[in-house]
């Protein structure tokens, strides 16, 4: 698991910077949770960057469709999963594609919070948008709804590994949610090399920035900064 320092070393930086360096390791879609919008306001976040381990919910649907595809079901009777949240985490849920109700909404999100969550990420869809954003928590979504959860789905597993689009998320995984670029997942045995590769990085950036200001082309710039 990431040190404090190191995710405090992370906070300089943005996802665009991460993702950079995700792609040097040639991990899938560098990491990136495409198609989320930011449906907490920036304005309630303490933060623009916020950085915590992963924890992981996979839901599924409510007819059984599918089910067999996931990982067993493991959310021990007679509990509520929200209530199994895991402190100091960003929450990353994922329902199943096509539905139109919301796994997230003002009650959960007040509990996760409650609960010491320090963001949620939702590959699907969310409700109760006024209430989302009254957390203070970074809330990403791909869209939203008026639907609760029953209509069409149920919690189905915790701290399993999600598939989102093809980025792998696995309970632990660093989660780099940056409110003005987006949000982007480090593998938690790649944390020290993304920093080791970040500073020459954004410094090879910054010098092809400062030779494009004085004229030279970006083909001339990328050449000279970028193939160190």
């Amino acid at each position: 698991m990431a040190t404090k320092t190191q995710i405090e070393t992370l906070k300089k930086y943005t996802a665009c910077d991460v993702a950079d360096a995700l792609l040097r390791l040639k991990v899938p879609n560098a990491g990136f949770l495409p198609d989320l919008k930011l449906h907490a306001p920036p304005s309630s976040l303490k933060q623009n960057i916020t950085i915590a381990p992963a924890s992981t919910v996979i839901f599924a649907s409510k007819n059984g469709e599918g089910v067999s595809l996931l990982p067993p079901e493991n959310v021990p009777p007679g509990k509520h999963y929200v209530d199994l949240t895991e402190a100091g985490t960003i929450v990353v849920m994922s329902q199943p594609e096509g539905q139109k109700c919301a796994i997230l909404g003002g009650i959960m999100a007040l509990r996760m919070k409650i609960l010491n969550a320090q963001g949620v990420v939702v590959n699907g869809r969310v409700r109760d948008v006024v209430e989302l954003g009254s957390t203070g928590l970074p809330i990403w979504a791909k869209a939203t709804s008026v639907v609760g959860t029953g209509a069409e789905a149920r919690p189905h597993a915790l701290q399993v590994p999600l598939n989102v689009n093809g980025t792998i998320v696995n309970p632990g995984d660093i989660v780099f949610s940056d409110a003005i670029n987006g949000v982007v997942v480090i593998p938690q045995n790649l944390v020290s090399r993304v920093l080791e590769l970040l500073p020459s990085l954004v410094s090879a950036d910054d010098r092809v920035k400062e030779d494009v200001e004085k004229g030279m082309t970006v083909q001339e710039a990328f050449k000279i900064h970028r193939n160190q």
